[in-house]
């Protein structure tokens, strides 16, 4: 027990000592570009095997691969075949079937439909709203402003010539049939911004943000308002203003938890804050629909358009009056692999289900992308797939189908948009503030991926010789913190970065 207690320290001690040489001649390198000396001279298999065999992650699994796909050479493989939840990874999946299949042109399309005759400016019926899931009415992709666009349908409206509705605003049913939420989504975390379920008529990334602030006072009522719409969810007040307490006093802070009411009639907001302060939390819709026919009711009254409520012949005709088309998917595609943002691959999973099948469903989708990945030459057996962000717990993919998805993307006319929407290294997105002041920094393009035991990276990375790499590296099962994780494949992007292939 002694001398296996002596040789897991040993071992553990090499992989933190290699790791540092790595990184202190990476850093080198990124002067001088090809780095020399220790880094030569370590194979890569020992490199990695020395690290994902320390003793800390002796519970865990790894799958990694390396590939020059230039030589048609694979440089490094462990547990390449075995099936791996890869959390966001999965976006790399869906993000490249999609640009496969609906083209960098692609947009979404809103429709209004007048239901009854249009006199003196007045819609005599129902004004109903047809959507198929544009996901950039958001303030992330609006610049701050998510009504921005629906402001514009309602210029439309008005440049038509109605600046009164007699009827109703209605949504169309919705072209997306099943569930608003994915198979195997944790169900503790469905009031968060990244786990809002999607709808075809979708508003500000599915989520609204709650602004509470204290009384001048202890004692004095606390306001609360939301945005970027202001009319949804329905507010049920339940916080406190309490006086500042003395340094070390833990019980005087400011600690507000949102909830969905029971009776489902709007959003809890309990807790208590401290007398002038101010706090924003995020809570996701559960209705996304409504959450979006407010949001328009909002742009309607800010154009001065009025909107009756009034009973009206729900059998009349229905004729298009005004479209709003969204950006393009080449637009879109930035806002959903650098912040690794959820709601967008769902839209865009169910998109490619209802433009390739007629079907808008989670379950159309997954055949849709697994023909895709399949055609890209993977194998059957290589993924099993169930949403399109990766938030599903039931997802699995190998590393090695990843890479032949990245391989096949590469040769794609429109690889150089698929790879600039890409988190950088260094730069941007969900890897920006690692491997900074490396080779790897602002030359890996890669996608990460985070859940409960499972984290994963991979995209592609140029050697200092100019090589193109393909490369994934997923973890599962881990029970040390997910810093120690990234830092294996922080050093696995950083080596490569560093390398001299042979011609």
């Amino acid at each position: 027990m002694i001398t296996n207690m002596m040789s897991l320290r040993v071992r553990s001690a090499c992989a933190v000592a290699l790791f540092a040489t790595v990184s202190a001649c990476a850093a080198a390198g990124s002067q001088s570009r090809g780095v020399q000396g220790p880094v030569a001279q370590t194979s890569l298999k020992q490199f990695l095997d020395t690290l994902v065999d320390a003793p800390e992650f002796r519970s865990a699994q790894w799958g990694i691969i390396v590939v020059d796909p230039g030589k048609g050479e694979t440089l490094y493989s462990r547990n390449a075949d075995k099936l791996f939840m890869p959390a966001s990874n999965m976006k790399l999946l869906t993000g490249s079937t999609a640009l496969a299949q609906l083209g960098a042109d692609y947009r979404w399309t809103t429709t209004l439909l007048a239901r009854g005759a249009v006199r003196n400016a007045v819609l005599e019926g129902d004004l109903v709203v047809r959507g198929n899931g544009d996901p950039s009415i958001s303030a992330h992709m609006q610049k701050g402003d998510a009504l921005a666009p629906l402001r514009a349908l309602a210029d439309s409206l008005r440049a038509h010539g109605i600046t009164r509705v007699r009827g109703r605003l209605v949504a169309a049913p919705s072209p997306f049939t099943d569930s608003p939420l994915g198979l195997g989504w944790a169900w503790d975390d469905l009031d968060e911004a990244y786990s809002a379920g999607v709808d075809a008529l979708y508003f500000n990334e599915g989520f609204t943000e709650v602004i509470v602030r204290g009384g001048a006072r202890a004692g004095d009522p606390v306001r609360v308002s939301t945005r970027p719409a202001t009319t949804f969810p329905n507010l049920i007040v339940h916080a406190r203003t309490i006086a500042r307490g003395v340094k070390g006093d833990t019980a005087a802070r400011t600690s507000i938890a949102l909830s969905q009411d029971s009776s489902h009639i709007g959003v809890l907001v309990d807790g208590t804050i401290i007398a002038g302060d101010s706090i924003v939390r995020e809570i996701a819709f559960r209705d996304q629909s409504s959450a979006y026919m407010h949001a328009l009711r909002e742009a309607f009254s800010a154009r001065g358009i009025i909107v009756d409520d009034a009973a009206t012949d729900s059998t009349a005709r229905v004729d298009s009056i005004v479209s709003m088309r969204s950006p393009t998917l080449r637009e879109v595609l930035p806002f959903f692999e650098k912040p690794s943002q959820n709601q967008i691959g769902e839209l865009l999973f169910k998109t490619l289900a209802l433009e390739k099948t007629g079907v808008g469903r989670a379950d159309s989708a997954s055949r849709v992308v697994s023909r895709q990945v399949i055609a890209w030459g993977a194998e059957a057996d290589g993924f099993a797939i169930r949403d399109g962000s990766g938030l599903s717990r039931h997802d699995y993919v190998s590393p090695r189908t990843i890479i032949h998805v990245l391989d096949a993307v590469r040769k794609h006319p429109d690889f150089a948009l698929f790879y600039d929407a890409l988190p950088i290294a260094g730069v941007d997105g969900t890897v920006g503030s690692r491997m900074k002041g490396t080779p790897a920094a602002g030359n890996l393009h890669a996608k990460t991926g985070t859940l409960d035991k499972a984290r994963s990276l991979s995209g592609y990375v140029t050697t200092a010789d100019g090589h193109v790499l393909l490369f994934s590296a997923l973890c599962n099962n881990y029970v040390v913190p997910t810093r120690r994780v990234d830092r294996v494949s922080d050093a696995l992007g950083v080596y490569l970065a560093s390398m001299v292939l042979a011609p």
